[in-house]
């Protein structure tokens, strides 16, 4: 039996364990920079296995380590993050969160459990391949600044010390049973928009006495609209979802607060918009009596995928998969904090399919109702061992 059969054996052999553990995940979501007894589940699965690892990265974050022969030979890492989001669960299923208000709602359970799954598959392995695959299981996916930002920051590159690093995603609008890659340019950076316009409050039947900054607001958001790159080619969304003004129908608020995103995928034009945005605000509310305070809270940089290792990385997934069930990705205007992987060493993120109509698995992330056809979970694990396990050869 060659190697790639032997990982679709083990892979369905270990099925309804890693099952197991994600449905254990998914009743017990932690939000993030909290995941004090995931992290412990994790460690305790590990050492079950005997596979040696570190914990304590940003708290809560662990790396692991599978040593094949001749383990300094060459090193990747597969990665997965762990926090859960501030969602009340809607599914009526065994496994349904017992925190109320929080929910694995992005998948994380899954990604968690696929890492698991393809570390079991290569520790039983490890006397079949050369070099040593490490095991990354990250905090703080969902919260500013990020947990890959603060572990980058805590050391972690070193320690890694790989040549690659390979993330899955779930992906809800693919097929359980498929994959999804996009070499180069994915997904965006995302920059988080607080501005506040400060006017003059009071009577709204005596106008003449007061400045009102929901009018000067409303402006600001329709000129912020107007910015652009001036080159087609560069992806950018600025929304705004927030405004809060302490008002009623027969008050004037002294001040109004918009809280929106702002999202490219390219970094000259993010720091040029981010002038234009403080400049834009600041001339408007100035030009009418009022004044603006503009605060901007740098987000996560655009992930970009190498694109020798993601073309790398697709074949091994068509080999292991069949062409058919792997899909080419569009460009995406959400963003992940692997993007500082992505910076920092060639990376490799990519989608699992989890969708499954006949059993109406349709949701989409970080709704109530988010759910996956546990079939994902056999084709996650098992496809990143075989990636792993090509590029440690390679």
């Amino acid at each position: 039996m060659d190697i790639k059969d032997h990982i679709k054996n083990l892979a369905a052999n270990f099925h309804k364990e890693i099952i197991a553990v994600r449905n254990h995940l998914h009743a017990n979501p932690e939000l993030s920079y909290k995941e004090f007894n995931t992290s412990k589940y994790i460690c305790s699965i590990l050492s079950s296995l005997n596979i040696e690892f570190e914990t304590g990265f940003v708290k809560t974050g662990i790396i692991g380590a599978v040593k094949g022969r001749n383990a300094s030979k060459k090193t990747v890492a597969i990665r997965a993050d762990m926090d859960a989001l501030p969602i009340i669960e809607q599914n009526k299923v065994p496994y349904k969160s017992i925190h109320p208000g929080i929910m694995h709602a992005c998948g994380h359970d899954v990604h968690i459990a696929t890492v698991l799954g393809a570390a079991k598959i290569l520790n039983e392995l490890k006397d079949q391949f050369e070099g040593t695959v490490k095991l990354l299981f990250q905090p703080a996916e969902e919260k500013l600044p990020g947990g890959a930002f603060l572990m980058i920051q805590e050391g972690v590159l070193d320690l890694l010390n790989s040549s690659a690093i390979f993330s899955n995603h779930v992906m809800p609008s693919i097929d359980a049973g498929k994959v999804g890659f996009r070499a180069g340019m994915y997904m965006a950076s995302a920059d988080e928009i607080y501005i506040t316009v400060i006017g003059k409050g009071g009577h709204a039947a005596l106008p003449e006495l007061n400045l009102n900054p929901i009018p000067i607001a409303a402006e600001i958001i329709l000129e912020l609209k107007k910015i652009n790159p001036g080159d087609k080619s560069i992806p950018m969304v600025l929304s705004f979802g927030k405004i809060s003004a302490e008002g009623a129908t027969n008050v004037i608020p002294s001040e109004v607060k918009l809280e929106g995103t702002f999202r490219t995928m390219d970094e000259k034009w993010r720091v040029k918009a981010h002038q234009l945005i403080t400049d834009k605000a600041n001339t408007i509310a100035q030009s009418q009596g009022a004044s603006c305070e503009v605060l901007i809270k740098k987000g996560y940089p655009c992930l970009i995928n190498d694109e020798k290792l993601t073309k790398k990385a697709r074949s091994f997934a068509e080999d292991y998969l069949g062409v058919e069930n792997v899909e080419t990705l569009d460009l995406r205007m959400t963003s992940d904090d692997f993007a500082y992987f992505s910076h920092a060493m060639p990376g490799c993120y990519y989608r699992l399919g989890v969708r499954n109509e006949a059993k109406g698995i349709t949701s989409g992330v970080h709704t109530p109702n988010f759910n996956i056809d546990e079939k994902a979970l056999e084709t996650g694990m098992g496809l990143m061992a075989w990636i792993a396990v090509n590029e440690l050869s390679g």
